[in-house]
């Protein structure tokens, strides 16, 4: 009889143990308007951009949110305004949509030295040619061995991501200063003496993701795709993802096919979504509130409203699990904590959430 008994308890501790393992979702702040990117300064501190134009310091302990002055012009319009943050060695680096001439604008970056009271913002990289259109920006930022990367949406051209010789619909890579690289695909390769010395690869449609692996050294990316054809794949040095030539599996919002999904000559993307879960962030887990995720891709969704895991190994794609759907809205950022390992999400209705165990 005490065998049965210690049995079922034993049974019982391990489903509540299992139970306690699942992670947890957790609302940290919320009345934030229309907020686009966040960036841990510390372990209770982020940065914050809201569309409009406002930068927040806000305290995920306390509560206490501060907006920040800084001396950019910021214009919101459909999906433009201040977009991006980065906070990386006392530099802050912002993208946004900067109005240009005769009603254009272009996706821009720009730094400065942290400071609580106010940043004052220089350029170091502005989209060329501008364009008359409110779509398509890409704008997110990460920094590999001091050179930063940013993806440049095509602005919804479709074939302009074709086209070498302008930015839009490219992933670009410069010094922290803005100064070119010397070894960018221009300087380097003879088929590619037309391409602006800036680009690093061609062929994206609104890339709205990007991270560095801290397991391969590796940069990876997010990408909208039309009415089909998101997905998850590696940045390659001197390449082209193929947009708007490949569909990648969607079609024009018309219905009218695009193009096929893959073929030989393009890169090939690790994981590809049809239909469209409107794939935004992302990040490389590495971390001990979820040790068994190291590696693994996290990857957050506007429409879907989701969070999806991508397990993969050598650009080879292994296994999605869906962690959750439906629960907070359309998720626009994530953010890993550094020293604990828990999750952090921005959600399009102005909330942060936590996800532990």
């Amino acid at each position: 009889m005490k065998k049965i008994i210690f049995i079922k308890f034993f049974f019982l501790m391990q489903f509540l143990n299992l139970f306690s393992l699942e992670p947890k979702l957790n609302e940290i702040i919320s009345n934030f308007n229309s907020p686009w990117s966040f960036t841990f300064i510390d372990d209770d501190r982020v940065l914050m951009t809201e569309k409009s134009g406002n930068i927040l310091l806000v305290n995920l302990k306390t509560k206490e949110k501060n907006i920040i002055k800084h001396n950019l012009k910021i214009t919101e319009d459909l999906q433009g305004g201040l977009l991006e943050i980065l906070y990386s060695n006392q530099n802050i680096f912002v993208s946004y949509s900067e109005k240009r001439e005769k009603g254009k604008t272009s996706t821009s970056v720009a730094k400065a030295k942290f400071n609580i009271n106010k940043l004052d913002f220089n350029n170091i990289f502005r989209a060329e040619p501008p364009i008359k259109s409110g779509y398509h920006y890409g704008s997110r930022l990460v920094i590999k061995n001091n050179l930063l990367y940013i993806t440049v949406g095509e602005r919804g051209k479709g074939m302009i991501a074709q086209d070498p010789t302008k930015h839009p619909g490219s992933i670009v890579r410069i010094h922290l200063n803005g100064k070119i690289p010397i070894d960018n695909p221009r300087f380097k390769d003879k088929e590619k003496k037309n391409w602006k010395p800036e680009i690093y690869q061609i062929g994206v449609r609104n890339p709205q993701g990007i991270a560095l692996s801290p397991f391969d050294n590796k940069i990876y990316l997010t990408n909208h795709g039309a009415k089909g054809g998101d997905w998850f794949g590696e940045a390659k040095y001197g390449e082209n993802y193929g947009w708007k030539i490949l569909g990648w599996g969607g079609t024009n919002y018309t219905g009218t096919r695009i193009g096929p999904k893959w073929k030989p000559g393009f890169t090939k993307a690790i994981k590809y979504w049809v239909p469209s879960i409107a794939a935004s962030s992302m990040v490389i887990y590495n971390g001990a509130e979820f040790e068994e995720w190291n590696g693994d891709a996290l990857i957050t969704s506007l429409k879907d409203q989701s969070l999806r895991k991508i397990k993969f190994r050598d650009s080879e794609f292994i296994e999605e699990k869906i962690l959750f759907k439906d629960v907070i809205g359309r998720i626009r950022d994530i953010e890993i904590q550094k020293n604990s390992g828990k999750i952090f999400l921005l959600t399009d209705s102005g909330s942060i959430w936590s996800l532990q165990r």
